[in-house]
């Protein structure tokens, strides 16, 4: 099944800059069921704004026919390149054919190192897993960990609250980030990914607090 399913995802990738894009993603029945059942339980209002415009290699990670088909399955706001951030880093990212210094967006999700750095089974985040959606299983994994983190740093971007959070002090671990949309918000969740050196990561955040992770 996963290696099935990773090649209709790869075939669906291909498509996302064609006009056939909504298409391709509509036959991905994992996928949109998904979408649909986290629209009708209101699991993207969790997340805030990212930019599809990647901070690494300062190009789009998605088409817009894509992002835009993505959004329209959410019910969630867009205006190209800005996205729901739980629409485009769980959903956009595993259509995403753009490579990065850190490889390929859906690689975390696909991979096991961010399952593991949560104390999760390794398959914990594949998306066409039977049970809770790919959005709720991160959403539920990256509101535990800014909640108890092991490591945490607080930074003011403009009035706006940012916090990160890792599950270890040092070396590998899971991160999770959350910006509030306006001052005196409450943060949202922006993206979870794994890193190779949370001390290095929480060093670098307090030195230069700014909007990091593709957030807006």
């Amino acid at each position: 099944m996963t290696e099935l399913a990773a090649h209709f995802l790869d075939a669906a990738a291909a498509r996302t800059a064609s006009p056939g894009a909504a298409s391709a993603i509509d036959m991905l029945e994992w996928l949109t069921s998904s979408i649909a059942a986290d629209r009708d339980a209101g699991l993207f209002a969790a997340w805030g704004r990212s930019t599809a415009i990647d901070e690494n290699v300062g190009t789009a990670v998605l088409p817009e026919p894509a992002f835009r088909h993505l959004h329209e399955l959410a019910g969630a706001d867009s205006a190209w390149p800005i996205a729901n951030a739980g629409v485009l880093h769980c959903y956009g990212y595993l259509l995403s054919r753009t490579r990065t210094p850190y490889g390929l967006k859906r690689e975390r999700w696909l991979g096991s190192d961010l399952s593991r750095a949560y104390g999760l089974p390794d398959d914990a985040f594949v998306p066409w897993t039977g049970g809770p959606t790919l959005l709720e299983r991160a959403t539920e994994a990256a509101t535990a960990l800014l909640r108890s983190p092991a490591a945490a740093g607080e930074a003011d971007v403009d009035g706006r609250a940012a916090r990160v959070a890792l599950t270890a002090a040092s070396g590998p671990a899971a991160l999770a980030y959350a910006v509030a949309s306006a001052a005196g918000d409450e943060p949202l969740l922006v993206t979870t990914f794994p890193v190779a050196d949370a001390a290095a990561v929480l060093e670098e955040f307090a030195a230069d607090q700014r909007l990091r992770w593709n957030a807006v």
